[in-house]
């Protein structure tokens, strides 16, 4: 058992941070016996604790500090430490200190960020930033562009479980990994030009024929795409005003395509549910030129196929009433009372979570990158954020603008590969979810980018991913969130865990994993779905 000594007013930020690190853990309480005791952001009383392990997060000198004769080299706000030879970003302030550097650092000078002292049965850690105000950071916040790459959430997570089983203590948790997979992909669409025909003369359709004419040609000039793309191009504008005299087909309404391209793997749909709405904090020319009632047959299909369809919303972010406006559009033409989120151009604020809960959303899907890809609240796995009492967060990761727009990172496809590849080894190591988001017009001309996006499915299916909408990935991680520990002491020292969790009454859900770790780079796991034992230690 952890226990865990913190702030009063970060009792939420702890109880978020041990749903994504689910492994047994308490408020510490006076006379109980914890193998662990964690601190942060309080200076601790070490006279009264003792564990096995005793670990202390501060960006700033306490009194364990003076006790042990260890000073305090330097401090600084936005460093970037190293573990284990990643990077990782500190948002508050960070101290290094005047000892042998072990396996954490701060990036530029080599100093320790941490340390590692034993006296008699009890291994004392000090490290040297504020774990929970950290993570507080990155709930409310999120990371800036620079960070996008680094899953800095995911990353103090696997700090603390390397403190605790290089300490010698067996450790019990439910990973973010369903059984029988390696992690989660989530493939969804966002809906945004449903049709070329119902985009005459405007911004949109200037930038698609610019694209596919003078900037295709410059691209394959730059050997950035093939010949065959440039020719494609060409013959799409071409054709566009026999699409829009409805003789040519119209290109942009091939989004049904995906089921071809996705064979068999679920994916989910966000449509918007107003024409010629901005938004209220939007230009007037990111209004969409069509609504779920015009692609109505199409959607039916979808449904009808395994896909799931949610809200691509407009101002359910900022307004309630809106939201719940949005949110009934889309059901009458699902027949769906619940229904997921994603905001059109991402909007949103600290309070968005709360406001779509009261529109009647069980999970939103906004918090990424419109300008690049990564973690922008430095996880792969589904959180409830703060200022939500029951929403779930399906964080997004990879965005096909966001790569090849020219206005954004503007790669080529090999370029684009590389920067996706590590965070598809991070999924593979460390498990959660791999939201995708691929716009509807993207695999016709002028962008193309289908290739890619096939390439992209043929590698998650490699690394053993489970394919699943965006609402069976939130369920799946609410079925991890239900479930419980219950210890049970037994004779000789042995110590039972039992782990319980929902039953998942569809039955359409991976099986959960209770893993023990005896090591760092060893452990075993038990799959179950409702209730398993495992005996922790001897």
């Amino acid at each position: 058992m952890l226990g865990v000594i913190a702030n009063e007013t970060e009792e939420h930020v702890v109880r978020e941070f041990f749903e994504l690190f689910k492994t047994p853990w308490e408020f510490y309480e006076d006379g109980r016996h914890y193998d662990v005791i964690l601190c942060s952001g309080i200076d601790p009383k070490l006279p009264h604790l003792t564990a096995k392990l005793v670990i202390v997060y501060a960006g700033g000198e306490t009194d364990s500090d003076d006790k042990r004769n260890v000073k305090i080299d330097s401090q600084s706000r936005g460093a970037a430490l190293s573990y284990r030879g990643r990077r990782l970003p500190i948002y508050g302030t960070a101290a290094t200190f005047r000892q042998t550097p072990t396996f954490l650092t701060e990036g530029s000078t080599g100093k320790a960020a941490a340390y590692l002292t034993r006296c008699a049965d009890t291994v004392f850690a000090r490290v040297g930033y504020d774990l929970f105000q950290e993570v507080e950071t990155l709930f409310r916040s999120g990371q800036p562009f620079q960070n996008a790459a680094v899953p800095t959430l995911d990353l103090h997570i696997g700090l603390l479980r390397d403190l605790v089983v290089s300490s010698g203590i067996p450790l019990l948790e439910i990973p973010p990994v369903p059984s029988g997979h390696s992690f989660i992909a989530c493939l969804t669409h966002d809906l945004d030009h449903a049709s070329i025909r119902r985009h005459l003369f405007d911004s949109t359709i200037l930038g698609f024929f610019y694209r596919a004419t003078l900037g295709t040609a410059i691209n394959a000039a730059r050997g950035r795409v093939p010949v065959g793309d440039l020719l494609t191009n060409w013959a799409a504008a071409a054709k566009l005003p026999f699409m829009y005299l409805g003789v040519a087909r119209d290109i942009w309404s091939d989004f049904d395509r995906y089921l071809q391209l996705e064979q068999g793997r679920p994916s989910t749909f966000f449509v918007v549910p107003f024409e010629n709405r901005p938004g209220r904090a939007a230009p007037g020319y990111r209004a969409t030129k069509y609504d779920i009632s015009h692609i109505a047959e199409k959607v039916s299909r979808l449904a009808a196929a395994g896909c799931e369809i949610g809200l691509h919303g407009i101002d359910a972010w900022a307004d309630t009433a809106k939201g719940h406006e949005e949110r009934c559009r889309i059901r009458d033409f699902t027949k769906k009372e619940t229904l997921g989120v994603r905001m059109h151009w991402l909007y949103s604020d600290e309070q968005s979570p709360a406001v779509l809960e009261q529109a009647g959303f069980i999970y939103d899907s906004t918090a990424g990158y419109n300008d690049t890809v990564g973690y922008r609240t430095g996880t792969a796995q589904v959180f409830k954020p703060l200022s939500a009492k029951g929403l779930l967060e399906l964080p997004m990761h990879i965005m096909d603008t966001a790569m090849f727009y020219p206005d954004y990172l503007d790669l080529s496809a090999q370029e684009a590969w590389e920067r996706i590849t590590p965070m598809l080894d991070h999924a593979a190591d460390a498990g959660g979810v791999t939201t995708v988001n691929w716009h509807d017009r993207s695999i016709s001309p002028e962008r193309l980018w289908g290739k890619f996006y096939v390439r992209l499915l043929d590698e998650l299916t490699r690394r053993g991913a489970w394919f699943s909408t965006a609402s069976q990935a939130v369920a799946w991680f609410g079925k991890r969130r239900s479930a419980m520990f219950h210890e049970i002491n037994g004779g000789g020292g042995a110590t039972r865990v039992i782990a319980s969790a929902d039953t998942d009454t569809e039955g359409n859900l991976p099986s959960l994993r209770a893993r023990l770790h005896r090591s760092r780079d060893s452990y075993t796991d038990t799959a179950f779905d409702r209730k398993t034992e495992v005996c922790v230690s001897n």
